[in-house]
């Protein structure tokens, strides 16, 4: 079989005047170069579209352990693909599924050192090139859910969201409530997804009342990807001794006004030490051990129907800049994948 020797790659194009738009970014074909005497051929199938992007386009978090992006860098991410080649002697043979970070392109040329191969009976690959694995992780490793726990998810329609409040239950929480700014998505939750109950910032009633009533004995875990209005609400309603597990900033990464690398909210600070409450991030790389974790239990939970992958399709590299501009303005259920 012939090896490709160019591919299709998406590159920043222009510095984003507030929430990336389509027309900031470029789709090119450029030379692939020849594999090295350790390097493998991977065709990807699939990569992730992610709101993170927002944070390494824009101009704040300079001071943040973070890649940039600037005008001509080609954008990255989480990607799933087969290998085409591979040195006959190393971990990885033509063929085999295979993830990795080189997304936003059709085909790639990398150390095989850079690619994890997928297990042939793993029942849903394109789960593993998502962001859940934070959210377990911040369940299982900060917040450490305990049963009969009244759990909050915020931006639970999204990427983590969309399968933290099944991961939670299975956990052993006793209710568990999500949010989202959509109020079709907030009945999905419910029919689909598991959540006890749903609720709608932003609508005509105030965040904290909607939380008030859903959670009417407080809350004892919170898994935050938003910040703002949604934490300083959840600090007001937590119960004595509560843990949140600070895992994304949508709030600041949603606004054309911020940068992308800031989300300031206003928190109860005399409540946190009252209650003995705990609030601390979670980001993966402190947790090298967990994705192989992750990983098995995942695939159990597939397996016995336990959990869903909710994720929604794009078409083509083609249509990859539009997917990442809609994913700011709400479009898309559970994961944003653009399959290739």
């Amino acid at each position: 079989m012939a090896l490709p020797t160019t591919a299709r790659v998406v590159r920043l194009t222009r510095k984003p005047q507030g929430l990336p738009v389509a027309t900031d970014f470029t789709v090119a074909e450029e030379p692939l170069a020849a594999p090295g005497p350790g390097d493998a051929v991977v065709r990807n199938r699939a990569f992730l579209v992610f709101p993170g992007l927002r944070t390494l386009l824009g101009d704040e978090g300079a001071n943040l352990p973070l890649p940039r992006l600037a005008p001509g860098d080609a954008l990255f991410g989480p990607a799933l693909g087969e290998v085409l080649a591979a040195p006959e002697d190393g971990p990885l043979h033509p063929g085999d599924l295979v993830v990795h970070l080189h997304g936003w392109r059709d085909a790639v040329v990398a150390d095989t050192g850079q690619f994890t191969v997928v297990d042939q009976e793993f029942p849903e690959p394109l789960a593993l090139i998502s962001a859940a694995s934070a959210g377990y992780g911040a369940l299982t490793r900060t917040a450490e859910v305990r049963p009969g726990d009244v759990v909050l998810v915020t931006a639970a329609a999204g990427a983590v969201g969309s399968l933290a409040g099944r991961i939670a239950r299975l956990l052993g929480a006793g209710r568990v409530i999500g949010t989202t700014r959509s109020p079709d998505k907030a009945e999905r939750l419910v029919a689909e997804l598991g959540y006890d109950a749903a609720l709608v910032p932003g609508a005509a009633r105030p965040f904290a009342e909607q939380l008030a009533e859903a959670a009417p004995d407080g809350v004892d875990v919170v898994l935050d990807l938003v910040g703002g209005e949604q934490l300083t609400a959840a600090v007001d309603a937590a119960r004595p001794g509560a843990r949140f597990a600070l895992v994304g900033a949508v709030a600041g990464q949603l606004d054309p006004r911020r940068g992308g690398g800031s989300a300031p909210a206003v928190v109860d600070t005399f409540r946190i030490v009252t209650l003995g409450l705990s609030l601390r991030g979670f980001t993966l790389l402190d947790h090298p051990d967990l994705e192989a974790e992750w990983r098995e239990r995942l695939a159990g939970w597939l397996r016995a129907g336990e959990i869903t992958f909710p994720w929604t399709p794009v078409a083509g590299i083609d249509r990859a800049p539009e997917a990442l501009s809609r994913l700011f303005t709400g479009d898309g259920f559970g994961t944003t994948v653009v399959e290739l």
